[in-house]
Order: structure tokens, then C-alpha cells, then sequence
């Protein structure tokens, strides 16, 4: 039994972490706009490419390691993805994608996101 825990633990382990990495985020809904945040710190500019369409944000992108490891040191704990990672968020109103908008300040992604009108109102037809 113990053996199959420590396959079990080691596999699970091994699909974590194999790909793309996953980025965390926050989406925050104001009157007009939705607000897509996420800490990326250490990822450059042009290792970003964020798609919009009316109802989701995909962004992707690669963040380097920058540190290399000496024959003479041990790794003890290694818990920062390094790599390739992309996210998906369906996002919970519709808006229009030629108007988005991305800055990165300081390890944080911003992309603000108009809203698109929301028609209630049908015209009914007499046939």
C-alpha cells in the first residue's frame, strides 16, 4: 500500500508540474469596466501575449530563470514556475475587445476591459 501512495504522490506531482504553468488571478466588476489582475513578476512585456474576445481573457507567456544553479549547491525547495504559462477567464459580462487596455507595473498585469452593452429591450414584429 505504501508503495502505491508513493507512485500515486509522485505521479500527481509529475502532472502538476509538467507544461505550462497556470497563473493566479483576480477579476474585479465595476459599473463599466472589468478589471483582469495577475501577479507575474519577473516576465517581460514582450514575452506576453493577451487575447480578448468578448467573453474571455487568454493570456500567455514564458518567465525565464535567470539563476543558474553551481555543481557546488543544492536545491533544498524550488516552489517558482519557470516557463512557458497561460490562463483562460471566462469572464462574467460581455465586453468589447478593441478596447482593451494592458499595462505592467511593478510584477502586476492590469487589463482593464469596457463593458459591452447589454440589450434588453427586443422589437416585436407584426406579421
Amino acid at each position: 500500500m505504501e508503495n502505491d501512495q508513493e507512485f500515486f504522490s509522485q505521479l500527481a506531482d509529475e502532472q502538476l508540474f509538467a507544461g505550462e504553468g497556470q497563473l493566479s488571478v483576480d477579476v474585479v466588476e465595476s459599473h463599466d469596466e472589468i478589471l483582469v489582475r495577475s501577479a507575474i513578476a519577473g516576465v517581460e512585456v514582450g514575452d506576453l501575449d493577451i487575447t480578448v474576445t468578448p467573453d474571455t481573457v487568454t493570456i500567455r507567456g514564458k518567465r525565464e530563470h535567470g539563476c543558474e544553479t553551481r555543481d557546488d549547491e543544492m536545491v533544498h525547495v524550488e516552489e517558482c514556475f519557470w516557463g512557458a504559462f497561460s490562463r483562460s477567464v471566462v469572464l462574467p459580462h460581455a465586453v468589447r475587445p478593441e478596447n482593451a487596455d494592458a499595462s505592467l507595473k511593478n510584477g502586476i498585469l492590469t487589463i482593464r476591459l469596457k463593458k459591452a452593452e447589454m440589450r434588453n429591450r427586443i422589437d416585436v414584429v407584426k406579421t
